[in-house]
């Protein structure tokens, strides 16, 4: 599948995209730019949240390379423009994050190492976060330093514990309902709902461009998640928070909050930071959950955070 672009979205020009084939056959949509000519500065590795699509972040790839860095970035498997398991593609599903880890390590050795500059460099969000976190305890993880929005280490103000959410998870799937809807689950695409009330954005400007990028590509959206999404999503949550995790952790890594998150949770996110050898966290206040799709006044504060961390930026 390629790129789409539309009149207020378009590519962002040197676009190279295509699809990598993962070992259990899932096709995996991927898009990289090379640095701009004037400079070198290394990768930045772009990941998103669930229900996310390449298109949502062509703003950032171009914040990136006017940054002087090069680009790499894909969809994760089940959304966008990556291959869907199941019948019903508008279900969010997957078995387990260990698939997520699969995914990332073959982008990096086929995509990234190959014929993108170094050093490299991560920048990823909300699931993406949670799935970046895993891979900065590998002895041999590919990146200097990783800038996290709003991760998903826990989940927001006003939902179950997370204990009772993987008991009640494990127990649906093992009765075979895995591949169901959690309860409320809808085919209509994430980010369709009516600006008025949304839990991600405060930027009527950017949260309509979405609408507009699955208007004209519906086939990037993504429905609800599954019960069986839900239970993997809780159980690399738990290992997260487990006791003995967070000195596992090697890479550099920053984390940026949102002050008005009622997605993922603020407190999940400081509680880790201060357990890291090398993590730290800084509150965006006022922002809500998608922090690279919020008003300018927020996204500024999130780039300043950036240039200060990631060396040769700004």
């Amino acid at each position: 599948m390629t790129l789409v672009g539309i009149p207020r979205n378009p590519v962002p020009p040197g676009a190279e995209a295509g699809m990598l084939t993962a070992h259990d056959g899932a096709q995996l949509r991927y898009a990289r730019w090379g640095p701009p000519a004037r400079g070198r500065k290394g990768t930045v590795c772009l990941f998103g949240g669930r229900a996310e699509f390449i298109e949502k972040y062509f703003e950032t790839v171009s914040d990136l390379r006017q940054r002087g860095f090069a680009v790499a970035t894909m969809d994760w498997r089940g959304q966008g423009g990556s291959s869907r398991p199941l019948r019903n593609k508008h279900k969010g599903h997957v078995e387990d994050f260990a698939q997520y880890d699969a995914d990332l390590a073959l982008f990096m050795s086929e995509i990234v190492l190959p014929d993108c500059p170094p050093p490299y460099f991560a920048l990823a969000h909300s699931m993406g976060g949670n799935i970046l976190i895993r891979a900065a305890c590998m002895r041999d993880c590919w990146f200097d330093r990783m800038v996290l929005t709003a991760p998903m280490i826990a989940l927001g103000p006003g939902t179950p514990s997370l204990g009772l959410i993987d008991m009640l998870a494990q127990l649906a799937v093992f009765f075979g309902l895995g591949d169901l809807y959690v309860p409320g689950g809808k085919n209509e695409a994430s980010g369709l709902e009516p600006f008025e009330g949304n839990l991600l954005t405060s930027d009527r400007r950017r949260y309509e461009l979405n609408r507009l990028i699955l208007e004209a590509a519906p086939g990037l959206g993504l429905g609800s998640p599954t019960i069986g999404w839900v239970r993997a999503a809780a159980a690399s949550m738990k290992m997260i928070n487990a006791f003995g995790f967070p000195p596992r952790v090697h890479v550099p890594m920053l984390m940026l909050a949102a002050g008005q998150d009622r997605v993922v949770s603020n407190r999940g996110i400081e509680e880790l930071a201060m357990q890291l050898k090398a993590g730290s966290r800084i509150t965006v206040d006022g922002a809500r959950h998608e922090l690279l799709q919020e008003q300018d006044r927020f996204r500024e504060q999130v780039w300043s955070s950036f240039d200060a961390f990631v060396p040769g930026s700004g």
